[in-house]
Formats: structure tokens, sequence, C-alpha cells
């Protein structure tokens, strides 16, 4: 198959999708709809609504009931980098090649357009599937609160800032990488399997590939931090050893790291071991995170 021209038009859906489903600049509180827009629409990989999509339809599941869901999890995952972002956080200026929400507009515009985007995130993903059962929807729903939020992504990034300036073992680092990272990518896998129809074993399968895929992402995430080029990553390098950030490549070393990479994805593949090509592009994005260069 080919995976470029795959992840261009489950991309191209998704943004078209939020384009639909997002409020006008025009409708007031304007300056708000203007920072949730700038942020949201300024560019990303779409990779967890991809992930949502992608999950779906490895277990026979149609895409366009799927697409407020899938758009939810993009609307949390940008909240969550405009807050990363802010000087009380990880203090960045640049933000997929641009300047981040704060310096674009200012701090209060910054922590509103991401409070507005993390709560219009569950109006999205409350969005009623036609021919599912509500009750399996509402399953899905309470597991993204649940790995949002103090048990997952948020719970994940306090444990990463208590981190900082201290020696933790390889063990807590990756109990942070599970939770900051890998708690969303695995929800993404997991509802696109839940939401379109998959059985219980399929649900399993798609649950470990999302836990792998999760580590192997954030893995691949402190290589570039540590080796990556600013201008092609759009965002600033070297933000990890700066700010004295447990990661991979500080406990591990490069090389090592890299091997932790690649153990991950040869696990994400076995997990999609039963199922045929139909999960191609489950794999072939896998693979790809150990060439990403952003």
């Amino acid at each position: 198959m080919d995976l470029a021209l795959y992840l261009e038009e489950r991309k191209q859906l998704v943004e078209h999708a939020l384009e639909e489903l997002l409020p006008p600049v025009h409708r007031p509180p304007q300056r708000l709809n203007a920072a949730i827009r700038y942020s949201l629409m300024g560019g990303g990989k779409r990779l967890r609504p991809i992930l949502v999509l992608a999950a779906a339809e490895a277990v026979g599941g149609g895409i366009p009931p799927l697409l407020p869901f899938a758009c939810a999890m993009e609307c949390i995952h940008t909240y969550s980098l405009i807050h990363d972002d802010l000087p009380a956080m990880d203090d960045d200026d640049l933000r997929r090649g641009r300047p981040t929400c704060h310096k674009a507009f200012d701090e209060a515009t910054a922590i509103l357009a991401g409070d507005a985007l993390l709560t219009y995130a569950f109006e999205l993903a409350a969005h009623p599937v036609a021919g599912l059962d509500p009750a399996i929807q509402l399953d899905a729903l309470a597991q993204l609160a649940r790995d949002a939020g103090i048990h997952g992504m948020v719970g994940g990034q306090m444990m990463d800032m208590e981190a900082e300036n201290r020696s933790i073992s390889l063990p807590e680092l990756q109990n942070v990488h599970i939770h900051k990272t890998g708690a969303l990518i695995r929800c993404a896998t997991l509802a696109g399997a839940r939401l379109g129809g998959g059985s219980p074993e399929e649900i399993r399968a798609l649950k470990r590939y999302g836990e792998a895929c999760g580590l192997a992402f954030q893995i691949t995430d402190d290589i570039l931090d540590e080796v990556g080029d600013t201008q092609v990553m759009g965002k600033t390098a070297g933000n990890d050893r700066k700010r004295n950030k447990a990661s991979y490549c500080s406990l591990l070393g490069v090389a090592q790291a890299r091997e932790e990479a690649a153990s991950m994805v040869r696990e994400a593949l076995e997990a999609l071991s039963p199922f045929s090509s139909v999960a191609d592009p489950l794999r072939g994005l896998v693979r790809k995170l150990l060439d990403r260069t952003h």
C-alpha cells in the first residue's frame, strides 16, 4: 500500500471535518476562536485521529461516523500542546514552525484556548454514532476521560515535571511516558476498535498495539529532542537537556534508545499478527516512527 497517500487522505478528511466542526473566527468571542483555530489548524501529523480511523478500518468499521470522535482526539492533543508550551510548563516559543499560542496571542488567551478545546473535545466525542449501541460509545467516552486526565496524560505531565532535576530509573521513566504520551495513543486505537465494531479479541490486540506504539512514539520524540533539527521539527530542539528532564537518551544514550524504540515497534507489529492486510496502514504507521524527523 502507499502509506504516504493513505496518511495524506486521512489527514485531509480530519482537517475538513475540523473546519466544519469548529466555530468560525467571526463568531464571538472572536479572539478566543482565532487562537483555537491558530493552534488546531496550524499543521501537525493528525496521528491520533488517524489511529482512530485506521483501527476502525482494521475491524471493518466505517470512517464517516467516527470523524467527530477522531477530531475530539486532535482537540485534546492540541490543548495539551498549548498548555505544555506555557511559561509555567515547558516555556516554548515555537510550535509547528510558528510562534506558540501564548506568543501569538497572550498567556490568558492561550490558557482559555486550551480549556475550550478540552471541553469541546467531549462535546464532539459525544456525537451519536449511527447504528452503534450507546453503551459502547459511553464506554469509549469514559475511557477518553480517563486517558486524558489524572490517570493518563495530565497525570503523566505532572510526573514528568516532578522528574526534572533528579535521577529516576528506567521503569519510572517508562511509567511517565505510558501516561503522558502513551495513554492517548492507546485510547485512539482502542476507541477505533470499539466504535468500529471490533470483537473482544480484536479490541485486545489493538489495545496492545496502541500501548507499544505510544511508547515507540515517545522514545523517538526523546531522540529527536536530542539530535533533531529545530527547523525540520518546527519546535525547539534540546529542551529536555536544557530543563534537565529525564529521557531515554539521558538514561540510555541515543543508540540504546533507538534499540528500545525498535523493540516497541516489533511489539506493535506482533500485536497486529491476527489481522489481514486491512491493518497495513497501522503496520506502516508504526514502522514510520523509526524514521520520523518531526
